[in-house]
């Protein structure tokens, strides 16, 4: 196991990362308990009736991993939990996009706001989820100094910056998708309107 184990300090930053993730998606998700639970209604993975206490309780868990994730002592259990949580939403975004439900919003409501579904957003997951599993190994046992604490703090922050970067990049290109599918298809309405009326046109003239 020795092999695998990682920095101490890029131990702490991941998990701390991942906590700072999941604590500031379930305050939003606090802050606008309506607007998630429509969002959880909207991709129709369970019946009406859970979708309250379902909202309810993957604000919790997401409170609860955050929480543990702060804790050194508490293991892998947490890590394992925030990749197992992070599965699941990716699972739910590749089913609903396999279903051709891409108007859904994917209720992140990152730095971005919120966007529809697409093929980033699980690529993103999935990465996420890679992120916990190396966090959820070893620590390498070397003593720490001063400057350890720096890189940590220097560390998470520079993984914020990256994911509002990551973030603000898969919103614009979802909407550069949705414009031009907007296009695409208005110009093919007017297409077909116009070739209707040419055809009424020439029905008319006819003897």
């Amino acid at each position: 196991m020795a092999a695998f184990a990682v920095d101490p300090v890029v131990h702490a930053v991941l998990r701390a990362a991942l906590a700072l993730l999941l604590l500031s998606a379930a305050v939003q998700k606090l802050r606008d308990a309506r607007g998630f639970r429509a969002v959880l209604a909207d991709y129709q993975l369970l019946p009406a009736r859970l979708v309250p206490a379902a909202a309810l309780a993957l604000t919790g868990i997401e409170f609860a991993v955050g929480a543990g994730l702060l804790v050194p002592t508490a293991g892998a259990a947490p890590v394992l939990a925030a990749a197992l949580l992070l599965s699941a939403y990716a699972g739910a975004i590749a089913l609903n996009l396999a279903r051709g439900r891409r108007h859904v919003s994917c209720g992140c409501a990152g730095p971005a706001g919120t966007q529809t579904l697409h093929e980033g957003l699980v690529a993103r997951n999935g990465l996420l989820v890679l992120a916990a599993l190396l966090a959820a190994g070893p620590a390498a046992p070397r003593p720490l100094v001063w400057v350890d604490a720096v890189t940590g703090v220097g560390g998470i922050a520079l993984l914020a910056l990256v994911y509002v970067a990551s973030d603000v990049a898969l919103a614009n290109a979802s909407r550069v998708r949705t414009l031009r599918g907007t296009r695409r298809g208005t110009r093919r309405g007017a297409m077909r309107g116009t070739r209707r009326g040419a055809m009424r046109g020439t029905l008319r003239g006819a003897p």
